[in-house]
């Protein structure tokens, strides 16, 4: 049997691509869509393929009234609304994958938290690209290895969350493994405290919003005489994120709880113990 899919954020710009997608999939059934400004069109319609006869609605609420039967919902809206309707969802039964951003450590433990009460899975990232899923483990190793790193969030200047849910991800789970070592304390700095960016997880994460960019981020490394910096780079377009989309959309039907970061997926837990020398 298909596994049945609403989407939330449906029109946006990476929701749109994750639909299609799942649309032209025959492991998925989309059931329901979710979009404010286009509710009461069809989805097909909107998407610019065969109406299909699902029609969008305002809220989850609305599409369960209709008498959909959905058993994931995927969720690409915004860091307001997205937090109760995963609990909302969770609270009804269904599994949730989590694209958007903006979302924080202690909003993820408390959808952690519901998950593991109503027995279902969540599986969230702030990038479902493979290659930024890539970046993130090989900066997680890093840091095994390496006492002191700071993270660059790049992205264009109408991104309103900062730093980008990929960095604060990224940021966090590197907490999870060490504390960068600082050269100067923080309380220590000359000048204004916000020039060394913002503390997440234990990284000073530094946001540039500007025209140009798209998203990307860099972590950098440094020793004596010595640096190294991972980088990841996304296009102009939201493809690179349907496929882990749709990755989690399988995986979470065999998950219980929280799991956050595609590289979780694709590696297992992230590295836990530092060796030696790092911090």
């Amino acid at each position: 049997m298909p596994i049945s899919v609403c989407i939330a954020g449906t029109t946006g710009w990476t929701g749109s691509v994750v639909a299609r997608h799942l649309l032209a999939s025959e492991e998925f059934e989309v059931v329901g869509a979710i979009a404010r400004r286009s509710a009461g069109r069809d989805l097909g319609e909107v998407l610019g393929v065969a109406a299909n006869g699902v029609t969008i609605r305002h809220s989850l609420e609305d599409v369960l009234a209709d008498g959909s039967d959905v058993d994931v919902l995927v969720d690409y809206t915004d860091p307001i609304s997205v937090k109760p309707r995963t609990l909302e969802a969770l609270a009804k039964g269904i599994r949730v994958v989590i694209g958007t951003s903006g979302l924080t450590a202690a909003d993820y433990a408390e959808i952690e938290h519901e998950a593991s009460a109503n027995d279902l899975g969540v599986i969230a990232a702030g990038n479902f690209s493979i290659t930024a899923a890539l970046a993130k483990h090989f900066s997680l190793l890093a840091a095994r290895h390496l006492p002191s790193w700071e993270i660059i969030d790049y992205a264009s200047a109408a991104k309103t969350d900062a730093p980008s849910g990929t960095t604060r991800e990224l940021a966090e789970s590197m907490g999870d493994v060490a504390q960068s070592a600082l050269g100067v304390a923080l309380d220590k700095t000359h000048g204004p405290r916000e020039a060394r960016g913002a503390t997440i997880g234990g990284t000073q994460v530094h946001s540039v919003r500007l025209p140009g960019f798209i998203i990307a981020f860099e972590t950098l490394f440094g020793l004596p005489d010595e640096r190294l910096t991972i980088r990841h780079d996304a296009g102009s377009g939201a493809e690179p994120y349907a496929v882990g989309t749709l990755l989690a959309a399988r995986m979470v039907m065999e998950t219980t709880g929280l799991i956050r970061g595609l590289d979780r997926l694709l590696f297992g837990d992230a590295p836990a113990a530092p060796t030696t020398g790092a911090s």
